[in-house]
Parts: C-alpha cells; structure tokens; sequence
C-alpha cells in the first residue's frame, strides 16, 4: 500500500505524544527569543520569509528546464541546536523543548524536556535504518524499525525527511522534476509512486514550502519553512510549521495534526559531535 512519505512529522507526533506532566499545554508558538551565538553562526531571525499557506489566483508560465533551477541547500557535517516544539492534534496539545544534534545522512538525536522541568522526559536516536527512544518518564525503552511508523500514523517514515524537516533541504533529490513558474516561485513538481511532490522555491534560492500528497487517499503533508537567517554563508529556517491531513481508517472523518518548530538555537559544526545515549540494563532485558 502506498503511504504518503512524511516521516518526520509523525515522528514529532510519536516522542511528544508520550505520556508526560502537561505544564505547558499551549501550542502556539506566537514569538521566540533566539540565543546569540558566536560571530561564525548568528542567528537573527526575520519573518519577511514566509510563504502563504495557499496562493490565490496563481500565475503559471510554460515549463523551464529544471536544470536551470538552482536550489540553495543546507551543508554541513555537524549540526548542534536548540528547538521549541508545539503540537496540536485530536490527542495531542502539548508544547516540548527539544535538543538537536546531528552528523549528516547518518544520525539524528533528539533529546526532549517539558517546559518548567529540569530534567529530560524522552531521548531518542536515529539512524537510516532504525529508531530508539528511551521514554525516561514511564520508564520504557523501545527499538524500531521506521515502518512501525509507517503503520501507526499511517504515512511512510525515512530518515532523510527528518533531516529535510529539520534544516529546510529538499527531501526528494534523485527523482526527476518538472518546473514552472507560479508566482513569485518556481514550483518544483515530483513524482514518487502515486505520491505527489511540490517545492515551492523562492527568488533566494530556498525551499520556502513544501507539499506532499497522496494521490489515492489525499492524505496531505505541508510544511512552511520562515524565519530564514545568515548563518555559515548560507540561509537557514529557523521555523517549519507542519499540517499533516489525512483520514482515519477508523471513522472515516479528517483529521489534522499541526506541528509547530521554533529554532531558538542553531550551530553548524566542522567537529564531531557526541550522541549520548544510555539505557538502564533493566530496560535492555526488556526490550
């Protein structure tokens, strides 16, 4: 069966939905205060970037060679920062913070904490192949595969959308594109199965948006990246708000999980980072 690939929304949805002290309860993530860092990576953020979330009366011209499309990717070996995550859905209203470290194409940890908390709830690690989140505040440890994900939030889930999610790259490099004109973008059109790929693409050279739907079920995943700063010579979002819709097997009717991403602290890194990752014994037996 053909799933809409979204990966990393559901697997916000899947670490925050844990079970945890609901301090903060609000999802609106209305302004952030983001922390000076050294000179090689401030970040200022400015909301002159963002993309609407429908274009009315789209102007479309013929068809350009995509080979003339260039797109202004994230580049790095090592990334270190810091991140508020507020998500709303039919089960979840929940605001976390979350820790971010990464080495590209390879490992994505995460480390999550409740407002008004000094201590971590959840870590979790991710590699091309597998999933591990060790739940600290039920006391659980679990192993996946990304298809379990797949299943449960009924999406397809891969490493390489988290990572999109994250730094605001195209996560559909290698398939062939079609290219026109809308507007002030060039709106990249993709295929991958019957699921079908937008990237909407802004005079700067960024992903300022990006639409994903599955053809047979409709099933819907936006993200609108903003909030876009100068930092190590290139252009990075400092905020994704996320839409995922789509409808339940079990009652037939829409549902819509929004998921909003604040960068509060960015730094990409030439030196290798740590990804400190300890479960109880304990939990391992369990497991």
């Amino acid at each position: 069966m053909n799933k809409l690939l979204i990966g990393g929304a559901a697997l916000m949805l899947g670490i925050a939905s844990c079970k945890k002290p609901a301090i903060n309860k609000s999802p609106d993530l209305v302004s952030t205060t983001t922390d000076t860092l050294n000179n090689k990576t401030s970040v200022v953020p400015s909301k002159s970037d963002s993309i609407p979330k429908k274009v009315e009366a789209p102007i479309k011209t013929d068809d350009i060679d995509p080979e003339k499309i260039s797109v202004d990717e994230v580049d790095f070996k090592y990334l270190k920062g810091k991140a508020k995550v507020a998500i709303k859905s039919a089960e979840v209203n929940q605001t976390v913070n979350m820790d971010i470290r990464a080495k590209k194409d390879s490992i994505i940890w995460l480390n999550v904490s409740v407002p008004g908390l000094p201590v971590s709830i959840a870590t979790a690690v991710f590699t091309k192949d597998s999933v591990k989140i060790h739940n600290k505040y039920e006391g659980s440890y679990n192993e996946y595969r990304y298809d379990h994900f797949s299943e449960k939030f009924k999406f397809n889930l891969t490493f390489d959308i988290l990572q999109a999610l994250i730094v605001g790259n195209r996560p559909f490099k290698k398939n062939k594109s079609r290219v026109i004109r809308e507007n002030e973008y060039f709106l990249l059109k993709q295929h991958e199965g019957k699921v079908q790929i937008d990237n909407y693409i802004g005079q700067d050279k960024k992903l300022k948006k990006l639409l994903v739907t599955q053809d047979v079920t409709n099933t819907k995943l936006e993200m609108d990246f903003a909030d876009f700063t100068a930092l190590n010579n290139t252009l990075f979002p400092l905020s994704n708000l996320i839409t995922v819709e789509y409808k339940s097997e079990k009652d037939q009717k829409i549902y819509q999980t929004v998921i909003n991403i604040k960068h509060t602290k960015v730094e990409l890194l030439e030196e290798a980072l740590q990804f400190p990752f300890k479960v109880p014994e304990k939990l391992l037996k369990k497991n």
